[in-house]
């Protein structure tokens, strides 16, 4: 199995979501986070709740058979790109085992 991370630009997230269940994958998450990125402002905005962050992203997981990984990232690389610098990134890891909350046993993985 395979873990997908992608930080996109918030206002691309409906149509990342929407393509990725249309698609068959309607298990994600999606959560809003604060970044960095390259940092190139001299004068970032100070966040709420952190004191140097200069971007808004969402960030969007998914956990998958390794098969599916490449038609994930072509949906959210197609529908989060806007050819601007700062469209996001993507990362892939592996996922070696999972358990279940309830019961504490292990998912399996294939």
């Amino acid at each position: 199995m395979k873990e997908i991370k992608a930080f996109v630009k918030p206002f691309k997230v409906n149509d990342i979501c929407h393509h990725l269940i249309e698609a068959g994958f309607p298990n994600l998450t999606v959560s809003s986070a604060e970044g960095t990125g390259n940092l190139e402002n001299s004068d970032p905005s100070v966040s709420t709740q952190f004191s140097i962050t200069d971007s808004q992203v969402a960030k969007i997981e998914i956990v998958c058979n390794k098969e599916n990984v490449d038609k994930i990232v072509a949906i959210i690389s197609e529908q989060g790109r806007t050819g601007n610098p700062g469209d996001g990134l993507i990362y892939i890891s592996d996922v070696e085992k999972a358990f279940r909350v309830k019961t504490g046993k292990d998912i399996r993985l294939d």
